[in-house]
């Protein structure tokens, strides 16, 4: 038959790898884990090789959680990971940047990187809550500590080059075999000169087209100097896609302000629980039991700014310069509408919709710069 997983989709199923796939280095995968691991390979893999940066990706349930491209670290990310300053061209720091998108959403993801696990990396792995990595090889010392994660069943798969990938997939489904062209189109080609990008936008708009090609379609990825900071992923409307990407960028953004950073330290708190706190009061969205608990653990100050708008509006106005990806073609100007609150100055999506002209429209309405690619990245 094949390799025994560690089970199928839920544990109830028992799973088979028939054949290929990458090398198990230690720990017992699932198919999840290994759906997880190829599509992020995948994605780390053609970000770099489109950016020429490091690149890595943190993904959950068959999805990015967050992608980025090696850069600089900011003081809330290096808080928010207790690292310090590091260099900017390594994969750790483009891990980093992409675990920082939606730090709630990567707990308990799986690792991707384009570059070798180096030492550094290794050690900052085991630091948080994760359950694998997948790359392209293992520096020296590398791979001895991550077998010590999880009691010795950290996973951790050495990756193939995507250039030896099949042209053709295969997949079955209650008994029905389909084959179809794997996508490999060229995202860069597709990308048209006119009108002009800025070199920065410009490796926005493919990072966002990769980060879209392997998130569960309908989809939308913001993209902002190299990193994602908010993915909306399988939802049956295009709209739904931009308000939650738009809502994960806003809660990103407001977790740099000072009233969230410069929230009082409570002694014994984790530094997971302490993070979720944080979003939970960037994004105004606690329960009434959790408001509760917030106030007396925070304290009367804390509590009385949560219900204080001022503060989260002014900052909002400083979030712009924002990349908008979609992998299918914007239906309605509504789109437009709620991605200019989330501070988009630049829309790159197929096009070709019956109200394409309307889209357009508004995007000149909110001097937004759009961009047709004619190129959809559904992905199922």
């Amino acid at each position: 038959m094949g390799r025994e997983l560690r089970y199928g989709m839920n544990p109830h199923q028992a799973a088979d790898l028939i054949s290929g796939g990458p090398t198990v280095l230690n720990g017992d995968a699932s198919l999840i884990n290994y759906l997880d691991a190829l599509n992020a390979f995948a994605l780390a893999s053609e970000a770099e090789a489109l950016t020429g940066r490091a690149a890595a990706a943190s993904f959950k349930h068959v999805s990015p959680a967050g992608a980025a491209v090696a850069g600089r670290i900011d003081e809330t990310t290096a808080e928010t990971c207790g690292v310090a300053e590091m260099s900017e061209d390594t994969p750790l720091s483009a891990y980093l940047r992409a675990r920082d998108a939606d730090p709630k959403s990567s707990f308990g993801d799986v690792v991707a990187l384009s570059r070798p696990v180096d030492l550094q990396t290794a050690m900052f792995l085991r630091t948080v809550i994760c359950d694998a990595v997948i790359a392209p090889g293992f520096e020296p010392g590398a791979l001895a500590q991550l077998r010590r994660k999880k009691s010795g069943r950290f996973l951790v798969f050495e990756a193939h080059s995507i250039a030896q990938l099949p042209v053709r997939e295969r997949r079955d489904v209650l008994g029905v075999t389909i084959e179809q062209d794997r996508d490999a189109a060229d995202l860069a080609a597709a990308l048209p000169a006119d009108p002009p990008l800025d070199a920065g936008t410009r490796m926005d708009a493919l990072l966002g087209m990769v980060v879209s090609r392997y998130t569960q379609s309908n989809s939308v990825a913001l993209i902002k100097d190299g990193t994602t900071i908010g993915i909306g992923a399988g939802q049956q409307n295009r709209v739904d896609c931009i308000r939650l990407a738009g809502a994960k960028a806003r809660v990103w953004w407001l977790r740099r302000h000072p009233c969230v950073r410069g929230l009082p330290e409570v002694p014994g708190m984790q530094r997971q629980d302490r993070l979720n706190w944080q979003m939970r009061f960037a994004g105004r969205e606690m329960t009434r039991g959790q408001l509760d608990d917030f106030g007396r653990q925070f304290g009367s100050e804390a509590r009385a700014l949560y219900d204080e708008a001022d503060w989260r509006e002014t900052w909002l106005e400083g979030l712009n310069g924002v990349t908008l990806v979609s992998d299918g073609s914007l239906p309605f100007r509504d789109n437009v509408e709620h991605a200019a609150e989330a501070g988009v100055a630049t829309i790159i999506e197929p096009g070709g919709s019956l109200r394409t002209n309307d889209v357009v429209n508004a995007a000149l309405e909110h001097g937004i710069t759009h961009v047709q690619t004619g190129l959809r990245l559904f992905h199922h």
